[in-house]
């Protein structure tokens, strides 16, 4: 078996600090350091593809670019690269979206993964015209997931469902390959979607011991489905040569963490309807010290920035071994992404993958054994 790993597009903006925001919080201003241009994402991309990772998420919501348009060009810079475009069920009918994802298949030569985002925070939902609560909303995009790979396998739909009614919905062409669908979520209702109808189920960066029964809890469901699952884990990684150099570079980015914005930060996401992002808020409980909550996994990142709020620190090797940790409890594919996200890229690439790779773990997408010549690591 050989681990897959994802980076991610900072649609939201990047910096040399942490780039807050998400979970119905604005992105902070180090946001506008590296705007999310085109040009700049494409060179993301492109260092992601050519290190060897599988693709790259992009988030959705009020505080970012738009995933399906923004992937849409960057794709154009790419070859191989695949886009794991976070989108969320209540804003487009199922069948403009399966019509949607059948287009970016055939355009961009099969190279779409669906992050399906049901959504946490009922005012952000609403700024959409979205009024339903959050178990309506799962509820509805189970009946949103079974219209769309109804007409994936080229069926005729019709549905007349709590939340969503279609009636002889069918695609002119359906996508090749059927792009695989992601999702994430804490709540009973989530795990009860999750088993029906997703592919893959996506963590938070958790402490081992707590991946480890949300993985038995999702399996114990889809078995009841008669289904498997994969299962991946949402990260952010700083790796360097040494260890004292990666913890460094924590601390250097909790200094620059304004204490005002900290408790703005705070205050907003304690409001969450989130399980999962309660669960991350309680990682750390707002507090600056002890903060590394697992060796190598510090809940930094969660004071200032909403969903994934957790990182691995630490010398490659040190990263390396907690990324065969996660594995053997069965996480298959990991999601990340530091900052800035073109030079962590590098180092990640170029400092842990490699390891992986003489271990047996993991091997590059396009047949490399190592790194491509003429990449140079960026000075952090």
């Amino acid at each position: 078996m050989s681990l897959t790993f994802h980076w991610f597009l900072p649609t939201n903006g990047d910096s040399r600090h942490v780039v807050g925001g998400g979970h119905g919080t604005p992105a902070t201003a180090s946001g506008r350091d590296r705007p999310p241009t085109v040009a700049y994402l494409s060179q993301i991309a492109k260092a992601a593809e050519d290190l060897g990772f599988v693709g790259a998420l992009t988030p959705t919501g009020a505080w970012c670019e738009d995933a399906w348009l923004t992937t849409a060009m960057v794709s154009r810079h790419t070859e191989r690269l695949k886009f794991l475009v976070a989108f969320r069920p209540g804003f487009v009918s199922p069948t403009l979206a399966a019509q949607m994802a059948s287009t970016f298949q055939r355009q961009s030569g099969g190279r779409l993964l669906l992050n399906v985002v049901t959504g946490g925070e009922s005012h952000e939902q609403r700024a959409y015209g979205d009024f339903l609560d959050k178990d309506a909303r799962y509820r509805r995009t189970g009946e949103f997931l079974e219209v769309v790979r109804g007409l994936w396998e080229g069926g005729t739909v019709d549905l007349k469902g709590e939340h969503l009614r279609v009636e002889d919905a069918r695609l002119a062409r359906v996508p090749d390959p059927v792009p695989e669908v992601y999702f994430g979520g804490s709540s009973p209702v989530a795990g009860e979607i999750a088993a029906r109808h997703v592919d893959v189920y996506l963590t938070w960066g958790e402490p081992p011991a707590q991946v480890a029964e949300k993985i038995a809890w999702i399996r114990g469901l889809a078995a009841k489905e008669g289904r498997t699952l994969r299962f991946g884990i949402r990260l952010h990684v700083i790796t360097r040569d040494t260890s004292e150099q990666a913890w460094a570079e924590a601390e250097r980015l909790l200094d620059g963490f304004d204490p005002a914005t900290v408790e703005s930060v705070q205050t907003g996401l304690a409001r969450s309807e989130s399980e999962g992002q309660r669960r991350m808020l309680a990682l750390h409980g707002g507090r600056r010290d002890a903060l590394e909550i697992h060796p190598n996994l510090w809940a930094g990142i969660g004071l200032v920035r909403g969903g994934a709020g957790t990182a691995l620190v630490g010398s490659h090797d040190e990263v390396a071994a907690r990324i065969r940790e996660y594995a053997a409890l069965g996480i298959e594919e990991f999601v990340l992404s530091g900052y800035p996200h073109l030079e962590e890229a590098y180092w990640f690439g170029e400092g842990v993958l490699p390891r992986l790779a003489a271990e047996g773990v993991w091997r590059h997408p396009a047949g490399r054994s190592e790194a491509p010549s003429g990449l140079v690591p960026f000075a952090s």
